[in-house]
């Protein structure tokens, strides 16, 4: 949630931001609504005020054997507070309004953000490749997609999957789920072992309260999955339980970073790509993400935004598998994130960049709503923590970029080094 005060004081700033951010937001309902919130807080502190001033003189006229004058000044009492009471009703929808209004305003983009109305606009920072090319590997054969490689040997079973549940559903099997299964074990590792997260196996279904505090209500209320019944969100990515850990605490700044890796499934409707990647499993209903997740302190978090990509990276580069990193202009920013860039892996047989990793600074934007805060060592008023979130990696789209990437003409499929261990040594995938 972005900071009333600051949309108070900087209003035009804010509208300005919203353009470059290619959105919009309910800017001066927001601040004729603030208006009238402190309008009727000074109302009321002014009845209270004489309120607590003539209650006092009722005691003093009784004592002076004043009954008439101290009845009619406790029915005077009486009325104002009963307007007090009509004040407080209206005060309450004023900021239950606001509350709901400042839940559509998205964070501010850092000033550095690249500005640009959609992803044509996004700036690739440094592309990597594994035997130090300049450019994209070249194949001496023409390389298959990867749902053309799952169907010749047997790993994913489309079929079955649209069967059971409908389109953008399917079964990893035999090697398939052994290997998708290893990477999710290795990126959780590696991460735990190397880059110091600490593992969390959090809910996979949470509560309003948390999708709102994580940003993903009410903004992308139709792109989730809901049961109406018990009240229960399936989470799309576990950035919402992770967010939401701390959630009315204060933390000591002698603990902060705290890093934490989950692995977890994810349900998304899709509804936003309707008619995009139909094929294969790029983009589908229920996949599987390995989240890092890190709470900082506001003046180390941009430090913490390019360690935990350099995370991402080190584990795509592990694999060997080419990729770049990409800034993410204004206009594909994303709501909660002040500074995000992009991790895309090479897919040969697609022909395309795929998104692998995306990296957010969301600075204080969900600690506000969640009311996480932190107490310098020095003491003082708490204050508010950053978060950053990062894929570090989906498993599924990782195996879509290993399996374009380490295919023979034959169709086989060599499975990564550092994958070995994990497979029982394997190290071909064949039919």
């Amino acid at each position: 949630m972005l900071d009333l005060n600051f949309i108070r004081k900087n209003p035009e700033k804010v509208k300005e931001a919203l353009k470059a951010l290619n959105t919009d937001a309910p800017i001066d309902e927001i601040l004729e609504l603030d208006r009238r919130r402190r309008e009727l807080l000074k109302a009321v502190e002014a009845l209270r005020a004489e309120r607590n001033t003539g209650s006092k003189a009722i005691g003093a006229l009784m004592r002076e054997g004043k009954k008439e004058e101290a009845e009619a000044q406790k029915k005077r009492m009486s009325e104002i507070g009963n307007k007090i009471s009509a004040l407080n009703e209206q005060l309450s929808q004023v900021e239950k309004d606001l509350h709901e209004k400042q839940l559509w305003v998205p964070n501010m983009p850092h000033p550095s953000v690249p500005v640009g109305p959609d992803e044509d606009h996004n700036v690739v920072v440094r592309t990597w490749y594994p035997r130090g090319e300049t450019d994209v590997p070249q194949f001496d054969f023409e390389p298959l997609p990867h749902w053309e490689l799952a169907e010749k040997l047997g790993v994913i079973d489309f079929e079955r999957g649209v069967k059971m549940s409908g389109t953008r559903f399917y079964m990893f099997r035999g090697a398939g789920a052994a290997l998708h299964r290893a990477l999710a074990n290795w990126f959780l590792d590696v991460g735990v072992n190397e880059h110091g997260y600490t593992e969390i196996y959090p809910p996979f279904m949470v509560r309003e309260k948390a999708m709102v505090g994580a940003a993903h209500l009410p903004k992308f209320r139709d792109n989730m999955y809901y049961d109406a019944e018990e009240d229960y969100w399936f989470i799309g990515t576990a950035e919402v339980p992770l967010t939401n850990m701390f959630a009315d605490e204060i933390l000591n700044e002698a603990d902060l970073p705290l890093k934490f890796v989950a692995h977890t499934p994810c349900f998304r409707r899709e509804k936003f790509s309707a008619g995009r990647d139909v094929r294969g499993i790029k983009r589908v209903h229920q996949f599987e993400k390995v989240e890092m997740y890190q709470y900082t302190t506001p003046e180390t978090s941009y430090a913490a935004l390019d360690e935990i990509v350099s995370h991402a990276e080190d584990l795509v580069q592990r694999l060997e598998i080419p990729y770049r990193v990409v800034q993410m202009c204004t206009g594909d920013l994303g709501f909660a994130a002040a500074m995000k860039f992009d991790l895309e892996a090479w897919s040969p047989g697609s022909g395309e960049w795929m998104e692998i990793s995306s990296v957010s600074n969301v600075t204080d934007f969900q600690a506000r709503r969640v009311n996480a805060r932190f107490r310098r060592k020095d003491g003082g008023k708490p204050e508010f923590v950053h978060t950053l979130n990062g894929s570090g990696l989906p498993p599924g789209r990782v195996m879509i970029a290993v399996m374009e990437n380490y295919q023979q003409p034959d169709g086989s499929i060599i499975v990564p080094k550092v994958l070995r261990p994990y497979l029982g040594g394997r190290e071909i995938i064949e039919p």
